[in-house]
């Protein structure tokens, strides 16, 4: 009888099924996943912008003295403020994890693996040196940095914006090439990460490297302004 009725189950699960899965969202690859919702950041970054625009395009007709000086102000500190592209000569600084084979050695003598794998602070430090050392702008993974950029450690990658970002992490300065070196070579914390890299028990990886000519776009992201709303005057 218990034969008899899991054949049947059988039979009328195949036919409902149609020769599909009945339950595809539990098998749903963590590949679709990340493609799904990278499309839904385009779609939302892609509106933002067109908002953005429209937003511009209302600015423009509004014929007041006021908002004209407010609107040359807010033109003149675009740049500072990162919305503005900077391009000239500087540096480029590549942090990466341990390589493998270290890791794995690590793993097997169940060391902490905290030396071995770059972390946020350590993207902080060598950002933060860029600016003490005098940086006109600075980029991650080639995106501009401002000053709400959040930096956080997200599993093995580092979520930049909001938007994860797997090692080699890339980070470039524009400015005076010998004073950005000369305030990496002062931070104590990137000292630090960078004798963890000479260490051939750690061997973090580090490169510096001299640019011509470093493009830091302009910043193209979200600000934290979350309405604005008329002042009624009198």
């Amino acid at each position: 009888m218990v034969v008899a009725v899991c054949g049947l189950l059988f039979v009328v699960s195949a036919g409902n099924s149609g020769g599909t899965d009945l339950r595809p969202g539990r098998y749903t690859s963590l590949s679709s996943l990340v493609q799904r919702e990278a499309g839904d950041y385009e779609r939302l970054e892609s509106r933002a912008e067109g908002l953005d625009a429209e937003v511009a395009t209302l600015g423009r007709q509004v014929q007041d003295a006021r908002v004209d000086r407010e609107r040359r102000r807010a033109a003149r500190l675009a740049a500072q403020a990162g919305l503005g592209p900077v391009r000239g000569a500087g540096v480029t600084v590549v942090l990466a994890d341990s390589p493998r084979e270290v890791l794995e050695d690590a793993v097997e003598a169940q060391e902490q693996l905290f030396p071995y794998v770059v972390h946020q602070q350590d993207i902080q430090a060598v950002v933060n040196a860029l600016w003490v050392g005098g940086a006109e702008a600075v980029t991650i993974q080639g995106q501009r940095v401002i000053t709400t950029t959040g930096i956080k450690c997200n599993g093995n990658a580092v979520r930049l914006q909001g938007v994860p970002y797997p090692q080699p992490y890339v980070i470039s300065g524009v400015g005076d090439p010998a004073a950005l070196i000369a305030a990496l070579d002062a931070d104590e914390d990137v000292t630090r990460f960078r004798e963890d890299a000479e260490a051939p028990t750690v061997s973090v990886g580090w490169d510096l490297s001299v640019e011509d000519e470093v493009e830091a776009p302009a910043y193209a992201g979200v600000v934290d302004v979350v309405d604005a709303r008329p002042q009624r005057s009198g």
